[in-house]
């Protein structure tokens, strides 16, 4: 009966772990993120060639080495989905850890290799953004905290987890990296939501971040830049935004060809930022719907096995993360077709980035594991919960 309500497959004691994850898995939603992998290497081959040529490298040094950084991420997605809740709340609190570290330290240690902000860690071979290691790690020990907080003489965890927010924020605004600390904001948001927030309260933090906005537009020129651009009628087609936005509209239903789109030779950011804008050009609307079906569907199927989740820490936890990975592509692709202003944000799986890569690998890999099905408990258990 409780497979029946709940669809839970219960594990054999014993059980090869390889066979009990395969079980258990969410095997669409991995299919998805392996696809969206596979689309990101295709679309490199096209974006990263002119930038190869220009900084002297292989005309396939990115493509290269944005595979071995998602094999990277691949393995650590696979690894991190086979573990229990409890450990992964355990690597979560300990990765946060280290990336909250990380961020303090890049006002005196950190590069930001010529655009304007501090985001990052130069190691020479290679470079680290603490933020988007601090993005899933947060997300998990936010809801650890407010889960807490429901149980009888529990801590305070939701106003726990805004204070910690908000001296995020505070740093990823120093950088100044205003669309991590928004998708911060977002991701606690929707914890707090799906923990039972009252309107009221949730209303005012909205107030409190326009009128950290309004701030932000009169304190910081390079936000203040951005926003402008964004506003502006007319869209000066010199500019990043103004080269994406064309591409897309030259690329129609069908693309112009395999190799024949322009954008990628006048973009530097082709293969990160704006790698929709190469997709859209080259291989058309269609492949556009396919990469927001894949992102779609990975968000909706693990919302609807959330849904049947009775834990309130692997509810929370989950519903953070998948929120979070569902709208970091939607911000993405709405600065590319001009929705949002311009926040430097990556594609998951698909945009070229060592940092990226791995860190979307270890927040997939924990959502995975969270909405692994797992015995609920019996329907006696159910009626007899409701009746205390």
């Amino acid at each position: 009966m409780t497979e029946m309500v709940y669809g839970a497959v219960p594990a054999r004691s014993g059980d090869p772990i390889l066979p009990r994850w395969w079980r258990t898995v969410d095997k669409w939603s991995l299919s998805c993120i392996l696809m969206l992998f596979g689309i990101g290497l295709l679309l490199a081959l096209a974006a990263s060639v002119p930038l190869a040529e220009k900084n002297g490298f292989g005309a396939f040094h990115y493509v290269t080495r944005q595979a071995i950084f998602g094999v990277v991420a691949l393995i650590v997605m696979l690894i991190t989905s086979m573990l229990p809740p409890d450990m992964v709340r355990r690597l979560a609190v300990l990765g946060f850890l280290v990336a909250f570290v990380a961020l303090m330290g890049l006002p005196f240690f950190g590069t930001d290799f010529g655009k304007g902000a501090v985001r990052w860690y130069s190691l020479g071979f290679a470079s680290i953004q603490p933020s988007e290691f601090l993005k899933p790690g947060f997300v998990v020990v936010a809801a650890w905290m407010m889960a807490a907080s429901q149980e009888i003489n529990g801590p305070p965890g939701k106003s726990l987890s805004l204070i910690l927010a908000g001296v995020i924020v505070i740093f990823l605004a120093l950088q100044p990296d205003f669309g991590q600390a928004a998708l911060i904001l977002f991701g606690w948001g929707v914890v707090y939501f799906v923990a039972g927030a009252p309107m009221v309260i949730l209303l005012a933090l909205a107030g409190l971040v326009v009128l950290g906005g309004s701030f932000a537009y009169n304190a910081s020129e390079h936000f203040a830049r951005r926003i402008d651009g964004f506003l502006n009628p007319e869209l000066d087609p010199r500019t990043q935004l103004g080269f994406a936005f064309n591409a897309i509209r030259e690329g129609g239903l069908f693309g112009v060809g395999v190799g024949e789109g322009q954008v990628k030779w006048s973009l530097p950011d082709a293969h990160t930022d704006f790698i929709i804008a190469v997709a859209a050009e080259e291989y058309g609307l269609v492949l556009v719907l396919v990469i927001i079906t894949l992102y779609a569907s990975v968000v909706l199927r693990s919302l609807w096995r959330l849904v049947r989740e009775r834990d309130p820490f692997i509810r929370l936890a989950g519903t953070g993360l998948a929120a979070m990975f569902g709208v970091q592509a939607m911000i993405n692709m709405g600065v590319a077709v001009r929705l949002l202003p311009a926040k430097g944000m990556t594609l998951p799986f698909v945009s070229y980035g060592g940092s990226s890569l791995i860190a979307g690998g270890i927040a997939v890999g924990m959502l995975l594991a969270l909405t692994r099905s797992r015995p609920q408990g019996g329907i006696d258990e159910i009626f007899g919960r409701a009746g205390r």
